[in-house]
């Protein structure tokens, strides 16, 4: 059953946390040379909603991770950059990649931080233009293909525990910064089963 009904919007937090994921990989770029995101300003509705992005923006970051050791992925999302042909078909490529043997949370956890990853290299490309592309692009696609699998799923709020397990796999072959990701995946559970909580006693 998808959030909404809850006070919570499957669609405002997608949109929300795909925003969050590409700010946060241009937050060391200097600000003249980061564009302004103002192309998606989502209205997030409440405390609820926002503790959700936070969290699962917080997982996306340690799931997407593995990305940077996929050199496929990362040949990608350089030819992206690099390619003169149209930056849209190189995106759905990538995006058709990540979903090649069906959706998954991770996989859209992958998908949101690969579209950051691609914000960033635009950027150190000297294409900044091209980052509000991306990011409609990618509003675009979870809208179209994924909105409703996530809400087939329960909504997000049921992400958490799939999304926490992925960050554990990922965190046990990381080593000595376990202790931290220990804490958020933590925290994701607490959150995710308080906002569950919360959500069935309003019912």
């Amino acid at each position: 059953m998808p959030c909404e009904g809850n006070g919570m919007s499957d669609e405002r937090i997608g949109e929300a946390l795909i925003k969050e994921v590409i700010q946060e990989k241009l937050r060391d770029v200097p600000s003249e040379e980061a564009p302004p995101l103002t192309l998606l300003a989502v209205d997030l509705k409440t405390v609820q909603e926002e503790k959700v992005v936070s969290q699962l923006g917080k997982m996306v970051r340690i799931i997407g991770d593995r990305v940077k050791d996929d050199k496929e992925f990362q040949d990608a999302i350089d030819g992206m950059v690099r390619c003169s042909g149209s930056k849209w078909d190189r995106f759905k490529e990538v995006a058709n990649k990540v979903f090649e043997h069906g959706i998954t949370w991770e996989r859209i956890a992958v998908l949101f931080y690969v579209a950051g990853q691609m914000a960033l290299k635009l950027v150190e490309a000297h294409l900044p233009q091209s980052v509000k592309e991306v990011l409609r692009w990618t509003v675009d696609f979870f809208k179209n293909n994924l909105l409703a699998w996530i809400q087939e799923h329960g909504g997000w709020i049921n992400s958490f525990s799939d999304l926490a397990v992925a960050s554990v796999k990922r965190v046990s072959s990381m080593g000595s910064d376990r202790f931290g990701f220990v804490l958020v995946f933590a925290a994701g559970l607490a959150i995710g089963s308080f906002i569950s909580w919360r959500m069935t006693r309003q019912l």
